[in-house]
């Protein structure tokens, strides 16, 4: 596992900044949500067109509507974590409630040429759902979760003292300084700042550690859809969206001895509380061509998103045991911070995307009552990579800019674009219809000891007449990622490896009009 170099970011989740590389993850790296309709083919509508999710695939696709329609998307998440931390494994389970795309389409047909039409959307949708609860336990003779915070100490430049009465370290290592958690030692004539646990390392001693993660929230996106439909044959579209991000998470920590002797320490229990609020903007811009009667091709574009208003809000809480060095003792930031909560703001990129994508209509005419069904896949480009945080402190201090350069240079260096495959299809029996589809997201790590990768199957049903519909779905999803337990300077960081099985049932209701 290759080590982070830039020392001042791999501990700097212990201060005021909150974030970190994996929250390019955490705004980019999922499927691909819709109505039941889109779900069900895999998520692949990148050249079909003719229902609402195109405003967020590809809004070309906006143009095959020439009435109107109004559809509601509910769903429900069924998530069942497993996870592997140092060959010790961990199970924990979450279900709530989801959300499809809830909007409407207005579409009119050229009243001197019925072959030509355009319509306009409006939607608001649940892009990603960060409702979870991750927890992984496991023996650990290699490394402490608190020598963090001794590195924190080490190359700050600070006295203790000085630790404490600067903000900017309230959220970790004041923390673990002011319960003698982490203290200065002299080994072999030089003084060095370590953690108590750190004592216990080596040989057959363990320290236990549990992380637990509970994650509430989403990502909701309201956008406007446009598309004009020339003569049945070359559809063009754009999409104004504006996500709003509302994330919630609550990380405990917990490390404590297995010896039961009396060594200085027995354990220690910290919390970080932490939630982030914003809003962006965003550009889809795509096209479709008609090939053939029965040929589709498709072509889209996203922009980055530009989150221009996130705003982070964080409290942390230490206790510990020190047995007969310090006893008993607990702290929270609010010690150091008149029991204000830390905030910070910052701009945030996401990554481009590029979709590319095809169909075969089944007795393709003009009556789509008549057609029999369809296949359909999608190719989707995501440059990782090239995603960024920015202060939005209109004169940031030297560290702040310094922590963000130093940010990004780790977002380079550790993710890469990535290709991601839908396929589906449709096949129509009357008023009822059944559908199939298959996905899978590719790993956008750079580090090849670092496999994530998310694969969905679908299927579902769907039934049409006069105007109504409704659809049924059920996606099941098998995730994989990684979490890393905490970052060093000075070794290979540990992480647990998570296998996330979603099962994610979606309804879809709707009127023509």
């Amino acid at each position: 596992m290759n080590k982070f170099i830039l020392t001042i970011l791999l501990i700097s989740s212990a201060k005021l900044f909150a974030q970190i590389p994996e929250d390019v993850i955490k705004y980019s790296f999922y499927p691909q949500n819709g109505t039941a309709r889109s779900l069900a083919i895999g998520g692949a509508m990148g050249s079909l067109g003719g229902d609402i999710t195109a405003t967020y695939v590809n809004p070309a696709g906006l143009g095959n509507y020439k009435t109107g329609e109004f559809v509601f998307t509910p769903g429900f998440y069924f998530n069942n974590n497993k996870s592997d931390y140092r060959d010790t494994k961990s199970n924990s389970k979450k279900s709530n409630f989801g959300l499809g795309p809830i909007g409407l389409v207005f579409g009119s047909a050229n009243r001197y040429d019925p072959t030509s039409s355009s319509a306009f959307s409006i939607a608001v949708m649940q892009t990603a759902n960060f409702n979870n609860n991750v927890q992984y336990k496991g023996y650990n003779n290699y490394s402490s979760y608190s020598e963090q915070w001794a590195e924190e100490i080490s190359i700050s430049g600070e006295t203790f003292e000085g630790i404490r009465n600067n903000p900017q370290y309230a959220y970790g290592s004041a923390l673990a300084a002011e319960v003698y958690l982490v203290d200065s030692f002299r080994i072999n004539s030089n003084l060095q700042v370590r953690g108590l646990p750190e004592f216990l390392l080596g040989n057959s001693n363990s320290l236990y550690q549990e992380k637990n993660i509970i994650t509430k929230g989403g990502i909701y996106e309201l956008a406007l859809g446009f598309a004009s439909n020339k003569k049945d044959k070359l559809l063009f579209g754009g999409t104004i969206g504006i996500p709003i991000v509302s994330y919630k998470n609550t990380t405990t920590f917990r490390e404590s001895d297995t010896s039961n002797k009396l060594n200085n320490f027995d354990y220690f229990s910290y919390t970080d509380n932490y939630s982030t609020n914003g809003a962006g903007i965003n550009l889809k811009l795509g096209l479709i061509y008609k090939l053939a009667e029965h040929i589709r091709l498709g072509l889209a574009v996203h922009t980055p998103t530009y989150m221009f208003a996130m705003k982070d809000k964080r409290n942390t809480s230490l206790e510990a045991n020190t047995e007969n060095y310090n006893g008993f003792a607990s702290v929270t930031s609010g010690t150091f911070t008149n029991g204000v909560d830390g905030e910070s703001k910052y701009t945030m990129l996401t990554p481009w995307k590029f979709l590319v994508s095809g169909s075969y209509v089944f007795r393709e005419i003009e009556d789509v009552r008549k057609q029999k069904g369809f296949i359909t896949a999608d190719i989707e480009y995501v440059g990782y990579k090239g995603a960024g945080f920015y202060s939005a402190v209109e004169v940031p201090t030297v560290e702040e800019e310094d922590y963000y350069k130093s940010l990004n240079t780790v977002i380079k260096g550790q993710y890469k674009g990535n290709f991601n495959f839908r396929v589906g299809g449709e096949l129509k029996f009357n008023v009822i219809m059944a559908r199939l589809g298959f996905s899978y997201y590719t790993n956008p790590y750079k580090d090849a000891e670092l496999k994530a990768r998310k694969m969905l199957v679908s299927g579902g049903l769907g039934y049409r007449h006069h105007g109504f519909f409704i659809d049924l779905t059920y996606v099941h999803s098998f995730n994989k990622d990684v979490d890393f337990a905490y970052r060093l300077s000075d070794k290979n960081n540990t992480y647990a490896t998570l296998n996330n099985g979603r099962g994610n049932l979606v309804a879809s209701v709707g009127i023509k009009f």
